[in-house]
């Protein structure tokens, strides 16, 4: 199959590394890889503060890179800007590029459970697996990352508040950031024995690194993209 991957801007300026694991992951997975350039941010940031045509010109520039790959699917590394196009891009946009490019957009995890073909390896960690909220709560995928974790041997998965609200929330974290930081500590107090924090939202993974690192934790924090790369080498 011939994937075109949504990079998304936060992987590419904060998080390269995330991109290059995904591009691989879907590599081993069989499939080809694609980069459309020209593709830069799904428009979310501007949309969630109010501000919609500045929301729709982005989203409109990525969304015409990506048509123009005419690829099979479209796969992103967050949870989050795979919503933006799926959920929220009508709001904004009725273009031929919205309906190509929608309908075969997935999320990482999303498009392995049911393309993943034969993709296993090994991978000792005790992982506790974060549910961002766009991914859970919009998309309805909760099975489907721990799915892709459990091709990994060797991975235990932790019990913990997974499903609780980090509190990035985007701009949340940004106006409200004495709220923001006291949910993530909240939640991360209920790690456990986890040696490895994991989720498929990098915007999340950027907030609660920081927290750990502020804690003094030496929890690792890896993408979903990043466990899968590693185990299946």
């Amino acid at each position: 199959m011939r994937v075109g991957l949504f990079v998304t801007c936060l992987v590419d300026l904060v998080s390269p590394e995330v991109g290059v694991a995904t591009a691989r992951v879907l590599q081993r997975a069989g499939h080809e890889v694609v980069f459309p350039e020209g593709q830069t941010c799904c428009g979310q940031p501007a949309f969630n503060s109010g501000y919609r045509d500045e929301a729709a010109k982005v989203l409109r520039t990525t969304l015409r890179a990506l048509a123009a790959a005419d690829a099979d699917a479209y796969v992103a590394p967050a949870g989050s800007c795979t919503t933006m196009i799926r959920t929220f891009a009508e709001q904004l946009d009725d273009s031929p590029e919205l309906t190509a490019v929608a309908p075969k957009l997935y999320e990482l995890s999303e498009f392995l459970a049911a393309h993943g073909g034969a993709l296993s390896g090994t991978l000792r960690a005790r992982v506790a697996y974060h549910d961002s909220c766009h991914m859970l709560r919009e998309l309805g995928l909760a099975r489907e990352p721990r799915a892709a974790l459990e091709r990994l041997d060797g991975v235990e998965l932790a019990d913990w508040d997974a499903e609780r609200c980090c509190g990035f929330g985007g701009t949340f974290a940004v106006r409200q950031p004495e709220l923001s930081v006291a949910m993530a500590d909240e939640k991360l107090r209920t790690l456990g024995g986890a040696d490895t924090l994991c989720g498929a939202d990098p915007s999340c993974l950027m907030h609660l690194r920081g927290r750990l690192r502020r804690l003094g934790s030496q929890v690792r924090v890896a993408h979903l993209a990043e466990l899968l790369e590693e185990g299946t080498r």
